[in-house]
C-alpha cells in the first residue's frame, strides 16, 4: 500500500514539474544564452576582411515586463558621428526586416549579385551569398538605427503568447520606448539632430513616432529627443490611395483614355472596391486587370515576377552588376536577387555574427507581412503630418515615379489637401547634370521629390539620386 501511495506521489510531483516546465518554456522561449544590449560586429560571413564601418546590434526589451525584445543594427556615420544627424529607420510591411532596408536599399553592404542559370527550385550550389560594400550608402552623411518592428519582424520576437499581439498605435509605442532606452545607455548621441524615416507601410508609424517623440519632448520627459523632423520614402498614407492607380496606369500609358474614361463614369470613386456597385463597373474593372496582369506594380519597366519567394536559384558564371544583369536578361529579376537574404540571414554563423539569441526565432523572413498577429488600426496619418507640421517640424516626402503599387499622385494629393502655401515651386532637381526628378517646398518646411526612373522603393532602384537627395536635404541645401 506505502509503494503505490509513493508511486502516486511521485507521479503528482512528475507531472507538476512537467507542467511548470511548459509554462515556462511558453513564458520565456529558453532563447539559448541572452547577449548585452549593444554587442559591436567586426566581421560578417560573407564579407572579405574587416567591416569598414561600425556596426553594432542588440536587443532592447519594451511593453509590459520587456516581454517585446526589439532587435536593431546600429551603424555609425562614416563622415562625423558626433555631429552627424541620428536617423531611426523602419522598413515597411508591416512586417519587412530592418535588414531588408538595410542590404537592398540604404545601408552600407549589399549582396553582390551572379549570373544564373537553369532555374532548379530543389538544388543551390552550394556557394554562400558574397556582400559587397554600397558605395552610395546613407551612412556616409548619417547614423542609423535599423529596427525590427513591430514585434515579430526580422529578429525581434516576443517572449510571451499575449506579447505577440500588435497594432499601429502599439508598435509606436513600442518605437518610442526603445528610443528612450537606446538614448539613456547612450548619452553621447543626445545632442545629435534626430530623425525617424521608413518608407512604404512606414508611412503610418513614422509619423506617429515622431508625434509621439514631440510629445514627449514637450511634457518633459527625459531624455530629450533632439526631433528636428522626419523623412518618408513611397509611403503609405491613407486607404483611398489605391484609387490613384488607375489614372496612374492611365497616365503612364497602360490603359487606354476610353476605358479611363468608362472606369471613371462607371465606378464613381470605387476603383479599387472589393465588390463594385454596378456592373459596368465591374466589367471596367476586369478589363482593368486584364490590362495591367503583366506589370510590375513596384516598377512598372522591371519583369514581373514572384514577390517574395525563398526558394533558392542556381547561381553561376560571370559577375556583373545588377542593372546591368537585368537589362542582359542574365537575371530573372531583382526578387531572384532578394531570396540571396533568406540563405544569409538563415545561417547560423550569420546569426552567431549578429547576436542573434538562439532559440528566439525560427525561420528569418524578409518580408513577414502576412504571418504577423497585426492590426492595421489607422487608416489615415494625414492628420499626424498636419499636427507635426503646425509644430514646426521638417519633412521630407519622395516617391519613385515608376511604383504603381503606391502612386506619386497619390502622395501629392494628400500633400495638397494639408493646404500649405508653396514656398519653391516645382522644378526639376539636377544630379550629375541630369534630371533626376521633380520637387516642390512648402511653407510647412515639408519637401516633395520625385525619382526619376524610381520604384518602390526609390533608394533601391536609384542609389547615386537618393544619395545626393539626402545630403541636401539632411544639410538644409535647395534640392
Amino acid at each position: 500500500m506505502a509503494k503505490r501511495k509513493t508511486s502516486f506521489v511521485l507521479c503528482c510531483n512528475l507531472f507538476s514539474v512537467l507542467l511548470l516546465l511548459l509554462l515556462l518554456a511558453e513564458v520565456i522561449q529558453f532563447p539559448e544564452r541572452v547577449e548585452a544590449a549593444g554587442s559591436p560586429v567586426k566581421f560578417l560571413p560573407g564579407f572579405k576582411g574587416p567591416l569598414p564601418f561600425e556596426l553594432e546590434t542588440g536587443y532592447i526589451g519594451v511593453g509590459d515586463s520587456d516581454d517585446v525584445q526589439l532587435f536593431y543594427y546600429f551603424i555609425k556615420s562614416e563622415s562625423n558621428p558626433k555631429s552627424d544627424p541620428l536617423i531611426l529607420w523602419l522598413t515597411g510591411g508591416p512586417g519587412c526586416s530592418a535588414l531588408s532596408g538595410l542590404i537592398y536599399e540604404i545601408g552600407p553592404i549589399t549582396f553582390e549579385p551572379v549570373e544564373y542559370g537553369a532555374f532548379t527550385p530543389a538544388e543551390y550550389n552550394g556557394s554562400f551569398p558574397s556582400l559587397v560594400l554600397n558605395p552610395h550608402t546613407w551612412t556616409k552623411v548619417a547614423s542609423f538605427i535599423f529596427l525590427d518592428l513591430p514585434v515579430g519582424t526580422g529578429f525581434s520576437y516576443a517572449r510571451t503568447s499575449a506579447a505577440r499581439q500588435s497594432d499601429d498605435l502599439q508598435a509606436s509605442d513600442h518605437a518610442y520606448q526603445f528610443l528612450h532606452k537606446w538614448l539613456n545607455d547612450r548619452p553621447e548621441f543626445l545632442r545629435n539632430p534626430f530623425y525617424v524615416g521608413g518608407d512604404s507601410y512606414s508611412g503610418i508609424g513614422v509619423p506617429i513616432i515622431s508625434k509621439l517623440i514631440a510629445n514627449g519632448n514637450e511634457k518633459g520627459l527625459e531624455p530629450f529627443i533632439n526631433l528636428k523632423g522626419y523623412l518618408l520614402g513611397n509611403p503609405a498614407t491613407f486607404h483611398g490611395e489605391y484609387n490613384y492607380r488607375i489614372p496612374y496606369a492611365h497616365g503612364m500609358g497602360l490603359i487606354s483614355d476610353e476605358l479611363f474614361e468608362s472606369l471613371k463614369r462607371n465606378c464613381k470613386g470605387e476603383y479599387f472596391d472589393i465588390h463594385p456597385s454596378n456592373t459596368q463597373c465591374l466589367n471596367d474593372r476586369q478589363t482593368y486587370d486584364q490590362m495591367l496582369d503583366g506589370i510590375n506594380s513596384v516598377h512598372i519597366l522591371e519583369p514581373k515576377c514572384e514577390m517574395d519567394s525563398s526558394r533558392p536559384q542556381k547561381w553561376l558564371g560571370q559577375r556583373r552588376s545588377l542593372d546591368d544583369m537585368l537589362y542582359r536578361g542574365r537575371l530573372r529579376c531583382r526578387f531572384d536577387w532578394k531570396k540571396l537574404s533568406y540563405q544569409w540571414a538563415g545561417d547560423d554563423k550569420v546569426r552567431e555574427a549578429l547576436h542573434v539569441r538562439r532559440g528566439s526565432i525560427g525561420k528569418w523572413k524578409r518580408c513577414a507581412v502576412d504571418a504577423l498577429p497585426f492590426q492595421k488600426i489607422v487608416q489615415n496619418s494625414i492628420p499626424y503630418h498636419a499636427n507635426l507640421s503646425v509644430k514646426g517640424y521638417r519633412s521630407l516626402i519622395y516617391s519613385g515615379d515608376h511604383d504603381k503599387w503606391i502612386p506619386y499622385i497619390s502622395t501629392e494629393a494628400w500633400i495638397r489637401s494639408l493646404n500649405y502655401s508653396i514656398a519653391d515651386d516645382w522644378r526639376p532637381w539636377i544630379v550629375d547634370g541630369q534630371v533626376a526628378g521633380y520637387t516642390r517646398t512648402y511653407s510647412n518646411k515639408m519637401t516633395f521629390a520625385t525619382v526619376k526612373g524610381g520604384g518602390h522603393t526609390a533608394p533601391e532602384y536609384k542609389p547615386v539620386e537618393c544619395l545626393a537627395m539626402l545630403k541636401r536635404w539632411i544639410s538644409y541645401q535647395p534640392m
